[in-house]
């Protein structure tokens, strides 16, 4: 990975860098079809699967979106990007973006559908990352009005397997959310564990 485009991505001059599985990257041009946006702090299977399953499901190629800044962490130093990108190397089209947002990130993709595992979902519907319920109320707005969607896999999560029937989704955004079902989709696997 070339480190002075990863440096215009970082400083915010580029919006985002599509590495493609032949190791061509394209600027500013993300790939259509839905996303699988996460860490990958490691890659593993479940990431994997779940990609396969949404795309079953919603008939779209997927492609993986990896944040190189984090909303709780702040940026990636460049050597983490890098070794995290070098994991899709060969197998997968990874998108490098510097919006940690969903609502940031319906702004950049617009009309696409965003796959996401019942940890991240929890986090999107969390008022905290808005500045209350309000702020949460205006985010799923800008993602309803940009035309994306969410996809949601169900986790094990807290000792039990919880899905998109545990989120508390406000009412008059219900339709952007539709389940994975664990029929399609289930892998009780985590990167945090597999880090341990």
């Amino acid at each position: 990975m070339h480190i002075p485009l990863l440096t215009e991505l970082v400083a915010g001059r580029v919006a985002t860098l599509t590495l493609l599985p032949d190791g061509s990257v394209r600027v500013d041009d993300p790939p259509q079809g839905a996303l699988l946006a996460g860490s990958f702090n490691p890659l593993h299977v479940g990431h994997v699967g779940m990609a396969q399953a949404a795309a079953a499901l919603s008939g779209l190629p997927v492609a993986f979106e990896l944040a190189v800044v984090n909303a709780d962490k702040g940026s990636l130093p460049i050597a983490e990007i890098q070794r995290r990108a070098a994991q899709f190397a060969g197998q997968h089209t990874l998108v490098l973006a510097r919006e940690a947002l969903f609502s940031a990130k319906a702004r950049l993709y617009p009309g696409r559908a965003f796959v996401l595992g019942y940890d991240t979902a929890a986090r999107l519907l969390d008022s905290r990352y808005y500045g209350g319920p309000d702020g949460l109320q205006q985010a799923l707005g800008v993602i309803a009005n940009a035309g994306c969607s969410m996809l949601v896999a169900g986790r094990l999560h807290a000792g039990r397997f919880q899905t998109l029937a545990d989120l508390t989704v406000p009412p008059q955004f219900t339709s952007l959310f539709r389940e994975i079902p664990a029929s399609l989709f289930r892998a009780d696997i985590s990167s945090t564990e597999l880090r341990a």
